[in-house]
């Protein structure tokens, strides 16, 4: 069905939901979900446009907050262990936001915060998209993993972009060869990046309980360590930051072993009561 967003589903246990950033797919989790998939039923999104999904109506991080609302409401799912990644953790803010009732706990790796959003080395991405010119170069990495892999590519999110495979990069850039409107609607999306719907968050994040995980790679040249800092002084929940040496933005697919080993420690504390 057109409107069908598709997701990964694996595991046993409590739900824990986990949203990936832009460009990337459900696959960012799949070294993640390996390890504690015994712990949590791990359902890994495809928003919009990403993965498996159509494109949807979804142009902002309000309408990607309401996409998790709607998926946890036909899957049942009263409350989750929710784990966001670039965008995907800025839409996690917006869900948590508007939702903390659902949230049993609240992971963040390395995502945009406060008034960064887009940061500041993703503005070049934003101005291609503005001029048009961002859906060609996404269909140009979809069909040459060199340049998938390069600093302008999605290599840029990885300490050694050579663990970025063939069979990866189609993984997360091989739906754009046979749906270019995908790629177009990507790039809409990225045009219209403002941090507005994050700063309307704010005052509710000020004063969200649910226990939460802050878990950030050191190297990353988009968000620095300091929004970890930020994160920590403004959501009252934060029980804890973990900083992952050198790791860069997407670690969770790189470095899998340093998110599960927090994550099976924060979950342990914070078991379902029934």
């Amino acid at each position: 069905m057109e409107n069908t967003i598709a997701y990964v589903d694996e595991g046993d246990g409590p739900p824990a939901l986990f949203v990936h950033g832009v460009f990337m797919n459900s696959r960012l989790w799949r070294g993640v979900i390996d390890g504690v998939k015994d712990l949590r039923r791990c359902i890994a999104v495809d928003l919009p446009a990403h993965g498996r999904s159509p494109v949807g109506a979804a142009t902002s991080l309000s309408d990607m907050a309401d996409v998790l609302l709607r998926l946890c409401d036909d899957l049942g799912l009263d409350q989750v262990d929710l784990v966001g990644n670039d965008t995907g953790g800025a839409v996690c803010q917006v869900f948590a936001a508007a939702h903390p009732e659902r949230l049993r706990t609240f992971t963040l790796t390395n995502c945009d915060c406060h008034d960064n959003f887009p940061p500041a080395d993703f503005t070049q991405a934003v101005d291609l998209a503005k001029q048009g010119q961002l859906a060609p170069i996404l269909l140009a990495m979809a069909a040459d993993p060199e340049l998938a892999r390069s600093p302008i590519g999605l290599g840029s999110g990885y300490e050694n972009a050579a663990v970025l495979s063939d069979e990866t990069v189609a993984d997360y850039l091989g739906h754009l060869v046979d749906h270019p409107e995908r790629a177009e609607a990507l790039e809409r999306f990225v045009a219209a990046a403002t941090a507005d719907d994050l700063l309307a968050a704010e005052p509710a994040l000020r004063k969200l309980d649910a226990p939460t995980l802050v878990v950030w790679g050191t190297g990353d040249t988009f968000f620095e360590a300091s929004w970890a800092a930020w994160l920590r002084d403004t959501i009252p929940g934060v029980e804890e930051v973990v900083e992952v040496d050198g790791a860069k933005l997407f670690f969770p697919d790189e470095r899998p072993a340093d998110l599960v080993a927090p994550l099976r420690r924060f979950w342990s504390r914070h078991q379902p009561s029934s």
